[in-house]
């Protein structure tokens, strides 16, 4: 007796099978309105109603419908060149006073458009 019990437990077990998908459907209310025309003996009225509408489940989704896009442009290489030189330009056209915001102003402007250049 003690084996019948013991082979109908490990029966019940084995009855889940892998492999099998569920499904949920996720539904939406959407409000609608229509405008009939009228003429001046039958004037025109609005058409309302509300329309159920399937939309994707929240949270749920397949990593196949998501398109995800990464910028893999990295410009440091660029950033640096263009800082360099920018400074350098800034530091051949200022005179006297200007020099104190001119370089700066050349290694900031330099680098961005180094960036850009560069890929980023």
């Amino acid at each position: 007796m003690v084996l019948i019990c013991t082979g109908s437990t490990s029966t019940l077990a084995d009855d889940y099978q892998r492999g099998y998908s569920s499904s949920r459907t996720c539904t939406r209310n959407e409000y609608r309105e229509e405008y009939i025309p009228g003429t001046r003996k039958d004037p025109g009225y609005v058409k309302k109603w509300e329309e159920t509408v399937e939309v994707p489940c929240p949270g749920s989704g397949s990593k196949s419908n998501i398109n995800t896009e990464f910028d893999n442009n990295d410009c440091s290489e660029g950033k640096i060149a263009g800082g360099i030189l920018g400074a350098g330009f800034a530091t051949a056209i200022s005179r006297g006073k200007d020099r104190w915001w001119a370089i700066p102003a050349g290694l900031v402007g330099g680098s961005m458009v180094g960036c850009q250049i560069d890929g980023g």
